[in-house]
């Protein structure tokens, strides 16, 4: 069994329901909103970290604005398009080296392992970021049950594709499916985990549903949506936009303030939700799991091998 990761945020550091479904009493509230009743008890000691410091925003922020190139490019299309998706039955190829391959449905994965709430900060290599209250439970569990073989040292992933539900299959925008991977000390790491859920509710079909990679501590494309296949592989596995675009990012694409994009700057992000507050913050170092995860990449050049 992994060991548990004890998040540091708490729900004063994301939305409280009753509020982003009510947007009334966020305006009821606006008179005080500098004071501790809205930023929340969390953001008081965040020890010094403004990106703490959370405007409440409503459930269509937060599941309203996500890229899922798979029914779109634009920022809205995946919540008009993602309900086309059929996500029951789902399975999961499991395959590789690992000593029980087989296609796994949900069900089965999800009677073996522990659910449990995880709120995690999202940064987008875009510069706007979030912080979501996901459910579900460590990857390491699922690895451990499959049994990683001697030899493997990466985890590949694959999204569904299904042009006939997913739209932006007919564009290509990528080499289809979507593919990514990480480290087999990535994969197992405690912070790493599957979601199945959001806000305590099933995860939408444009967040990934059901049942995603999230991975903090990296630029949100690393954390992969709508997962059919895993593979436990001894080479490094080609991943989608370090294959479009070699340039940007490489494999690892770790929240780092001091590697630019060659774009933009990284150094700040949006807060989406922020509303007439919303500002730049400073970025966090490994999106601010500099103390949990930078002993995965010690002695490496965080800037080459970015």
């Amino acid at each position: 069994m992994a060991r548990r990761y004890t998040s540091k945020l708490t729900w004063d550091d994301v939305t409280p329901e009753h509020l982003y479904l009510n947007r009334r009493q966020i305006m009821a509230g606006m008179g005080g909103v500098l004071g501790a009743g809205l930023l929340g008890a969390g953001a008081a000691q965040a020890q010094g970290d403004p990106r703490l410091a959370l405007i409440p925003n409503e459930w269509d922020e937060i599941t309203g604005y996500n890229n899922f190139y798979e029914f779109g490019t634009g920022k809205d299309d995946p919540a008009r398009n993602a309900h086309m998706m059929t996500t029951e039955p789902w399975s999961i190829e499991i395959d590789g080296l690992v000593d029980n391959p087989g296609t796994y449905s949900l069900e089965d994965i999800l009677s073996e392992v522990e659910i449990e709430e995880r709120i995690y900060r999202l940064r987008c290599v875009e510069r706007w970021s979030m912080v979501v209250p996901w459910n579900g439970f460590e990857l390491a569990d699922l690895l451990n049950r499959v049994g990683v073989q001697e030899g493997a040292r990466y985890v590949a992933f694959e999204t569904l594709a299904r042009p006939e539900e997913m739209p932006g299959l007919r564009v290509p925008v990528i080499d289809w499916p979507y593919r990514e991977g990480l480290r087999l000390d990535e994969a197992m790491h405690p912070l790493t985990i599957m979601a199945t859920g959001i806000y305590g509710r099933d995860i939408p079909n444009q967040n990934g549903a059901p049942i995603r990679l999230v991975v903090p501590w990296k630029y949100g494309y690393k954390s992969i949506k709508s997962i059919v296949r895993i593979s436990l592989v001894e080479e490094q596995p080609v991943t989608a936009w370090n294959t479009y675009a070699p340039n940007e990012y490489g494999f690892y694409s770790n929240v780092n303030p001091e590697r630019d994009h060659p774009r933009w700057s990284q150094a700040e992000e949006r807060r989406i939700g922020g509303g007439l507050f919303s500002r730049n913050f400073p970025t966090l170092m490994f999106n601010g799991y500099e103390e949990e995860v930078a002993s995965l990449y010690e002695g490496m050049d965080l800037i080459e091998f970015h």
